[in-house]
């Protein structure tokens, strides 16, 4: 393992890069090797205005390397920025349990003043959460709800359960393609055991 701290780090963020730019770093390296043999070339050809040419290729080849990594850092810099505020609004609003956004954004920068450059991806990341909180909350009523119809009429086909579902709790109409999957897992799980 190389012994800078900076290019161990660097060897890190590239391998949790994405595919696209890591093979955005292969070309500068394969274009500068070529220009190293052409100035060689050149160098034993003597030839000044080819040395030149080369040279400022070779100048431009480094200078395009050096802003590949930048830009890899970067991108390693800002999903690692979005995760760590992920979980740390996610935590916040759990223990919070407020539905209010704006409040959740208050609060939280409040609490971290350091975000409070971020409010814009603070304000997007919680109306994010809420709503996945919203989702799973209702995939866990409609899981209860289903249980405990399934328990009842265990003969019922997963068809007849949805429609039942619905008809007895039309607020969920719009989650049919959720209940017609819940149902068929929960029927399944039942005829196992």
């Amino acid at each position: 393992m190389p012994r800078s701290g900076r290019l161990r780090n660097f060897i890190c963020e590239y391998k949790e890069s994405p595919k696209v730019e890591k093979a955005s770093f292969i070309p500068p390296f394969i274009i500068l090797g070529i220009e190293f043999i052409l100035l060689a070339h050149a160098i034993v050809l003597m030839e000044v205005f080819v040395i030149a040419l080369t040279s400022i290729l070779l100048f431009i080849s480094i200078i395009e390397i050096f802003l590949v990594s930048f830009e890899i850092h970067e991108q390693y810099q800002r999903s690692n920025f979005d995760r760590m505020l992920t979980i740390r609004l996610d935590d916040f609003v759990t223990q919070k349990k407020e539905k209010n956004v704006k409040k959740v954004v208050v609060d939280f920068i409040e609490k971290y003043p350091i975000y409070e450059k971020n409010r814009n991806e603070i304000y997007h990341t919680t109306c994010q959460i809420l709503e996945t909180h919203h989702e799973e909350k209702i995939e866990k009523d409609i899981t209860d709800k289903l249980k405990r119809m399934i328990k009842r009429r265990k003969k019922i086909n997963v068809d007849d359960i949805v429609k039942n579902f619905i008809k007895k709790y039309p607020k969920y109409k719009r989650y049919r393609a959720e209940i017609y999957d819940i149902s068929c897992k929960l029927k399944s799980e039942n005829n196992k055991s």
